[in-house]
C-alpha cells in the first residue's frame, strides 16, 4: 500500500516492476481490462476498509481525507459498470461504513461527516444512465461524464454483457439506497436481477454467459460457476442474508440445485449447455470458480466446499499459484496469475465454518509462495507464467482489497480486531457492508416477484447459513475425512467417470469410438460416425473436417457420443499442436539490487543446452559482445571469457551466433530482438530453430529476448555495471540462488526479506521448485530461425518442425492475442506520512530496469486449428468456447 502511495498515487494503479502507476491513455491500451481504470485513484478507493481490518486506523483516516480532496468522478471516460460497481461504489462505501463505525467508537474519524457516503452517491447517480433500456440490464460500460447516448460518450452502442456484469449489483446499489434513502438505485438493481430470473433456461434453470441487453436472447448458452457467471449467483443469496428479502434466498436455491445436478462432478465444476446441461461444454476450469466453496459454505453444503477446494489446493501446490485456466486432468491451459484473491476467501470461510487447523496451513502457503514467488521491489507483480515464474508488470486492486484482508482474518483472533466482523457482509469485492441496513430505509416493497419455482427436493436448505456447532458435532475429523481422497488427485489424475448417460443405464457400452483410433480411410469408423451424426468432408488442401449433426444421429444417445467424439478430436489436435513446442524458459537477474526478484520470459533454442535437464541452470555475469550482430568472430573475447554473451538479432542464422560466442569462450548466450518495442506480452514467444545441419557441437544454452525485456538487462547494466543472470527452464526462488554460496552483506543489510536468508539456506531442500510440465495451448512458441539477407531484413517463419530452416519473412508469423489485466502510470506521489520505514522496508532496494519502449501489456493465446465448422445448436457449446479461446 505505501509502494503505491509513494510511486503510483494519484494513478489508478501500481505497476510493480517499474515502480510506476498506471494512468489510462498513457500506456498501451489493454482493451476491456482497462475498462476497471476510471482515473479516480482505483487501488487508494478500493483499499479504504482494508485498512481498518488490519488495525491501520491513522493510515485510513489519511487515506480517506486523500480520497475527499483529491478523487475527480467527473472524468471524461468510459469504464466498465460492473468494475466501478464492486471497486468504486463499493469501496466508498465499504469505507464510509467503517468510518462511521470509528466515529462512534470516539478516537478516530471525529471530524467525518458522511464525504464519502455523498462520493459514492453522485457516482451512483452517473452509473444510472447505463440502465437505459428495455430490458432493465445495463450497458457493460458507460462514461462517467456524458453517460451512455450522448454523442460524445463513446459508448452506448453495445447490444451484450454478461451475466455477472447484469447480476452483481444489488449488495452496492442496495446498500446506497439503504444509506441515502434514496431507492432509485435499488429499484434499477433489482429489475435487472428480475429480468435475468425470468430468462433464466426453464428445463435446467440455469444461465448464460453472456446476454443481449436490449431482447434478452442468450449469446453465449454455455453455464458454470466461473467467469461471467459466478458473482449473479453469490449476489442471490448475500442479497437475501443483507436485505431480508426470501425471493433470493429461493431463486438461489433453484440455481444451486441446478449447480450440484449438473455443473458439479465432484470435486470438479465443469461448463455445460443450458438446453442440453447434460453435455459438459468445455473440458477446464477458470480460476474465477475458486470462490464457490466459499459460497457453498455460506449455503452450508461443506462436503462439496472441501472437496472443491481440495481439489484447487491440489493445483496450486503443484504450480505455487493457481493458473487462470486449467484442465479436467490439471494441466495448465492459460498459464497467468493475476494474484487472484478467490481461494484465499474461500479457505477463510472453510476455516471459520470447520475450525480445521489445516486450512490455517494453507494460508500459510499461500503467504509463503507470495512472498517467495511473486514479491518484487515495489510491492506483488502478477505472475505472467506459473510454469516459469515469470512477472508481470502488474498488480491490480483487488490484491491489496481482498487478498491481505481474507488472510489478516484467516489467521486473526478475536481481541486483533477492533470491531465484529460478523456485523457484515463481504461484497465480491470483500468490501463490508453493515447487516443493519436490512431494517434501515426499506423503500422497496418486499413483494415476492419470483414465479414458477420447482419443488425442490434438497435438505440442505436446511443449513443455510450454518451453525458448525451443530453440523460438526464432537468430530474434529470430518473436514479431513473428506479431503484424504482427494489429497493425490492431481498428481494422479482424475479417473475419467462415466458419462451420465451410462450412469442412467448402469454400466452402460463405453463410446463406439475413440477420436484417438479414428481412421478416415476405415469404413467401418466412417459408418460409425454416421450413426454419431458426424459427417467427414474432404478439403482441397488435403485436411479432413468433421461436423456434427445431433438431429442426424440414430439416437440422443449416440448423439451424445458423437459431440464426445468431437470434443475428443478438440483435444487431440490441441494436444498434438502442443507437442511441437518447447516451452518458454527465464531468464533472473540474480546481482545487486534485483536479488532474483525479476523474472523475464524467454524463448527457447532447439539446439544446445537442454535448461529442462539442467536444473541448475546457467549462472554468470553478462556482457555485450563485439561485433553486437555475433555473426562473425568475436573482437573481444577477454571480455566475454566464462561470462552470458549478449547479442542482437539479425543478419545471420542463430546456430552462427551461438558458435561464434562459445569459441570465445561464452557460458551461454541471451540473443536480444532488434525490433523496437516488441515485447513476450504482445508477440508470441518462439523458439530459436537450428540451421538445418548438425547443431550437437552447440554445447552452450542460448535464450531469445524480445526488446523490451532485453533493454531491462541493458538497462541494469548501463546503471551498474556488474550484472549476473541465470538462465534456467524456470525462475528460482532466493535460497537456491544462493544455496552453497557466500552471502554479500549487501544483501544482508539492504532488504527486510534477506535477513532470514540463512534461515531459508538451511531449509533449502523443501524450498526447490517442483519441475514443471510442458506449456499448453496458451503459449505459442513458433521455431524462428535466421538467414543472411540480400538487401533486406532477416528472415523468420513459424514452423511446426523443430528442425527445419525457416524460410519465410519473420514479420508474416501470425497469431492471435488476448488481453489480460495490468495496472500503470508515470505519475508518482510523495510518501505519505502513514507510511513508516518499518512498515517501507520491502522498497528500500528499487529496480530503475524502466524501458524506453513502449509496453503492449497483451497475453497471448495460441489460437485452434478449426476442424469444426457449420455446427447446430446441439454444440453450439464447443463453438462458443472456441470463440472465447480466440
Amino acid at each position: 500500500f505505501c509502494s503505491q502511495q509513494e510511486h503510483a498515487y494519484p494513478a489508478d494503479e501500481l505497476m510493480p516492476l517499474t515502480c510506476r502507476g498506471r494512468v489510462r491513455g498513457q500506456e498501451p491500451s489493454r482493451g476491456d481490462v482497462d475498462d476497471a481504470l476510471g482515473k479516480f485513484s482505483l487501488t487508494l478507493i478500493d483499499t479504504l476498509d482494508t485498512l481498518v481490518v488490519l488495525n491501520k486506523t491513522k493510515e485510513f483516516e489519511e487515506a480517506v481525507k486523500k480520497v475527499i480532496k483529491d478523487v475527480n468522478l467527473d472524468n471524461d471516460i468510459v469504464v466498465s459498470v460492473f468494475e466501478t460497481n464492486i471497486r468504486v461504489l463499493g469501496g466508498l462505501l465499504g469505507g464510509h461504513s467503517v468510518a462511521i463505525m470509528l466515529k462512534e467508537k470516539g478516537e478516530y474519524m471525529q471530524w467525518y461527516n458522511g464525504e464519502l457516503l455523498h462520493m459514492a452517491k453522485e457516482l451512483g447517480y452517473k452509473l444510472l444512465p447505463a440502465f437505459n433500456t428495455t430490458s432493465g440490464l445495463p450497458y457493460p460500460r458507460v462514461n462517467l461524464k456524458f453517460g451512455v447516448r450522448h454523442p460524445e460518450a463513446r459508448t452506448g452502442t453495445e447490444t451484450d454483457t454478461c451475466t455477472a456484469c447484469a447480476g452483481t449489483l444489488i449488495l452496492e446499489f442496495a446498500a446506497l439506497s439503504r444509506f441515502t434513502g434514496t431507492s432509485i438505485f435499488e429499484e434499477y438493481a433489482r429489475k435487472a436481477l428480475d429480468f435475468i430470473w425470468e430468462k433464466r433456461q426453464r428445463s435446467s434453470n440455469l444461465v448464460g454467459v453472456t446476454i443481449n441487453i436490449h431482447t434478452g436472447d442468450w449469446v453465449r448458452k454455455d453455464s458454470g460457476v466461473g467467469a461471467g457467471i459466478d458473482s449473479y449467483y453469490e449476489y442471490l443469496l448475500k442479497a437475501y442474508v443483507l436485505l431480508g428479502d426470501d425471493s433470493f434466498l429461493e431463486r438461489f436455491n433453484t440455481h444451486y440445485d441446478a449447480i450440484m445436478r449438473y455443473i458439479s462432478q465432484p470435486p470438479l465444476l465443469l461448463d455445460v449447455h443450458i438446453h442440453k446441461p447434460m453435455l459438459n461444454a468445455r473440458t477446464w476450469m477458470d480460476s474465477l470458480l475458486a470462490f464457490f466453496p466459499g459460497l457453498q459454505v455460506l449455503k452450508g453444503d461443506i462436503r462439496p466446499a472441501i472437496e472443491t477446494h481440495e481439489m484447487l489446493y491440489q493445483v496450486i501446490k503443484k504450480h505455487n499459484f493457481l493458473p487462470e485456466a486449467f484442465t479436467t486432468d490439471f494441466r495448465v491451459h492459460w498459464a497467468q496469475h493475476p494474484l487472484r484473491p478467490e481461494f484465499a476467501e474461500s479457505t477463510y470461510f472453510l476455516y471459520k465454518a470447520t475450525g480445521d487447523p489445516y486450512y490455517l496451513e494453507v494460508g500459510k502457503t499461500l503467504i509463503e509462495n507470495l512472498n517467495k514467488y511473486a514479491r518484487v521491489p515495489c510491492g506483488f507483480a502478477a505472475m505472467k507464467d506459473v510454469r516459469t515464474g515469470s512477472h508481470e508488470d502488474r498488480m491490480d486492486s483487488f490484491f491489496l482489497a481482498e487478498m491481505f484482508k481474507y488472510l489478516y482474518l484467516l489467521f486473526a483472533d478475536k481481541e486483533d480486531m477492533i470491531f465484529d466482523i460478523e456485523d457484515y457482509i463481504f461484497t465480491t469485492e470483500a468490501h463490508l457492508l453493515p447487516l443493519w441496513l436490512s431494517t434501515t430505509n426499506q423503500t422497496i416493497s418486499k413483494k415476492n416477484t419470483t414465479t414458477e419455482y420447482t419443488e425442490l427436493d434438497d435438505s440442505n436448505f436446511d443449513w443455510t447459513c450454518p451453525n458448525t456447532q451443530i453440523l460438526f458435532p464432537n468430530d474434529p475429523m470430518f473436514a479431513q475425512s473428506i479431503r484424504e481422497p482427494l489429497k493425490n488427485v492431481v498428481d494422479k489424475s482424475c479417473p475419467r467417470g462415466i458419462s451420465r448417460a451410462e450412469e442412467s443405464l448402469g454400466s452402460g457400452p463405453k463410446p463406439p469410438l475413440r477420436a484417438r483410433d479414428f481412421m478416415a480411410s476405415n469404413p467401418e469408423h466412417l459408418e460409425i460416425l454416421k450413426k454419431m451424426g458426424v459427417s467427414l468432408i474432404h478439403l482441397k488442401d488435403g485436411r479432413v473436417q468433421l461436423v456434427q449433426h445431433a438431429v442426424q444421429a440414430a439416437s440422443s444417445l449416440d448423439a451424445e457420443d458423437g459431440l464426445r467424439f468431437m470434443q475428443e478430436m478438440i483435444e487431440l489436435s490441441s494436444q498434438q499442436q502442443k507437442e511441437q513446442q518447447l516451452p518458454p524458459r527465464a531468464v533472473q537477474i540474480v546481482s545487486h539490487p534485483f536479488f532474483g526478484r525479476v523474472v523475464l520470459t524467454a524463448g527457447p533454442a532447439q539446439f544446445g543446452m537442454d535448461l529442462s535437464k539442467h536444473k541448475a541452470g546457467t549462472r554468470g555475469f553478462v556482457a555485450t559482445i563485439k561485433p553486437y550482430n555475433g555473426c562473425s568472430e568475436i573482437t573481444n573475447p577477454e571480455a566475454v571469457k566464462e561470462k552470458i554473451a549478449l547479442m542482437q538479432r539479425g543478419q545471420c542464422m542463430f546456430a552462427e551466433k551461438a558458435r561464434n560466442i562459445q569459441k570465445a569462450g561464452a557460458i551461454g548466450g541471451i540473443v536480444i530482438d532488434d525490433n523496437e518495442g516488441s515485447s513476450s506480452d504482445t508477440a508470441p514467444l518462439f523458439q530459436m530453430a537450428g540451421d538445418g545441419k548438425n547443431t550437437d557441437d552447440i554445447t552452450i544454452p542460448m535464450l531469445f529476448l524480445f526488446n523490451k525485456e532485453g533493454n531491462i538487462i541493458l538497462d541494469a547494466i548501463r546503471e551498474y555495471e556488474a550484472v549476473e543472470v541465470l538462465l534456467s527452464d524456470k525462475a528460482k526462488d532466493r535460497a537456491t540462488i544462493f544455496k552453497g554460496k557466500m552471502i554479500p552483506n549487501y544483501i544482508i543489510d539492504s532488504n527486510l526479506e534477506m535477513e532470514n536468508m540463512d534461515q531459508k539456506l538451511s531449509e533449502n531442500d523443501s524450498h526447490k521448485p517442483n519441475s514443471e510440465e510442458a506449456p499448453s495451448g496458451s503459449q505459442d512458441a513458433g521455431a524462428l530461425s535466421e538467414e543472411p539477407e540480400e538487401g533486406g531484413e532477416s528472415s523468420a517463419v513459424t514452423d511446426p518442425d523443430p528442425l527445419s530452416p525457416a524460410t519465410a519473412d519473420r514479420d508474416s508469423v501470425s497469431i492471435s492475442n488476448q488481453d489480460s489485466r495490468l495496472p500503470g502510470s508515470d505519475e508518482a506521489g510523495a510518501p505519505e506520512p502513514a507510511c513508516t520505514a518499518e512498515d517501507n522496508q520491502p522498497q528500500e532496494q528499487q529496480t530503475e530496469t524502466e524501458s524506453n519502449s513502449k509496453v503492449n501489456w497483451d497475453n497471448k493465446v495460441q489460437p485452434m486449428e478449426s476442424i469444426l465448422a457449420d455446427w447446430n445448436e446441439d454444440i453450439e457449446a464447443f463453438e462458443m468456447m472456441e470463440k472465447d479461446e480466440l
